[in-house]
């Protein structure tokens, strides 16, 4: 059972021999989460915003994409490096505001500026967990009772501070994305991730779902580095417009593609010698269907199916032979 959309499980669901149960309604007295992304630079409207929403009795998250500086740097949640190549050869012109006046609230009918400025020769250094945590303590939000949660805590630790903020010991919590599954706080309102564009859709989506878990209104605000990659554009584009999980799902299967079926790999295309998951979508339903029924010993309406055990043993035979090595991961256990 998931509630995230990871490409793999979206194509196993779909193409495998997998039963699917589609749950597609928020939970009773649940309102939707306004999302809102907001350049680094007006980060100081976000942590004001974070005090108005203490003051009203509520709680807020605070995510960073590693736990100590760039020596700590986690590859594997840096969507944006094999991605800034393109943007740093060639940085797309930054949009020039027509509207005068006062700037529009983080939360206003206005649309917040989608881009950050992109002229700058030097990305901004990574904001980590403990070092933000300090500052944030000692600076925009001091006052407030803040913690700070991430994977290097003791099992006993990290219990202890999740009790606080349960219990609204805590106001913010500041944390990496050891947060994003298994934590549920009604009166969590607020979700801050930062360097937003360094995360994939999934990652993105667990963490919103931390917040709108009570009745109030809820809110989740993405604040992006200097350089935002074409792809990332894409990723926080979508989290902007929808909540609904299904289209982020096909949208991350588009970007990421499913991975391996019979193998260990997590995403990519899949080695189809012709088909496209996406595009041969109805055919491919239909070749599970008649695969199903070559398969069993009867079909869906209860009729002795056409071909012989001995027929299936031979087709089970040749596909062993030609797996090979990542069939054989399918038998394990």
């Amino acid at each position: 059972m998931t509630a995230t959309p990871i490409p793999r499980t979206l194509a196993l669901s779909l193409y495998g021999d997998l039963d699917v149960s589609i749950l597609d309604e928020l939970p009773p007295g649940r309102t939707p989460i306004v999302t809102r992304r907001v350049p680094g630079e007006r980060s100081a409207e976000v942590w004001e915003f974070v005090r108005k929403q203490v003051a009203q009795g509520r709680q807020a998250y605070i995510v960073y994409p590693v736990i100590e500086g760039a020596k700590d740097d986690q590859p594997e949640l840096d969507f944006s490096h094999d991605e800034s190549a393109a943007s740093v050869e060639d940085p797309a012109p930054p949009k020039k505001s027509t509207r005068k006046g006062k700037t529009p609230g983080l939360f206003s009918n206005a649309a917040s500026p989608s881009e950050s400025p992109a002229s700058k020769s030097k990305t901004a250094e990574l904001k980590s967990a403990v070092e933000m945590h300090e500052k944030l303590r000692t600076g925009p939000l001091s006052g407030l009772r803040l913690g700070l949660l991430h994977g290097r805590l003791d099992a006993d630790d990290k219990e202890v501070i999740m009790r606080r903020f349960q219990r609204g010991e805590i106001d913010v919590l500041v944390a990496t994305t050891v947060i994003e599954v298994g934590v549920d706080v009604p009166n969590a309102t607020v979700m801050v991730v930062e360097h937003a564009e360094r995360f994939g859709l999934a990652q993105l989506h667990q963490l919103r779902g931390r917040v709108g878990r009570g009745a109030s209104k809820s809110y989740c605000i993405l604040i992006t580095g200097d350089r935002v990659s074409p792809l990332a554009e894409e990723r926080l584009n979508a989290m902007v417009r929808t909540q609904d999980g299904f289209e982020l799902a096909e949208l991350d299967l588009t970007m990421r593609g499913p991975g391996e079926f019979f193998g260990t790999r997590q995403a990519g295309l899949p080695d189809f010698r012709v088909a496209n998951l996406l595009r041969d979508r109805e055919l491919l339903e239909l070749a599970k269907r008649e695969a199903e029924r070559f398969a069993g010993a009867s079909d869906e309406k209860g009729r002795e199916a056409e071909t012989t055990e001995t027929e299936r043993a031979r087709v089970w035979a040749h596909l062993k032979e030609a797996w090979q090595r990542r069939y054989g991961l399918v038998e394990a256990g």
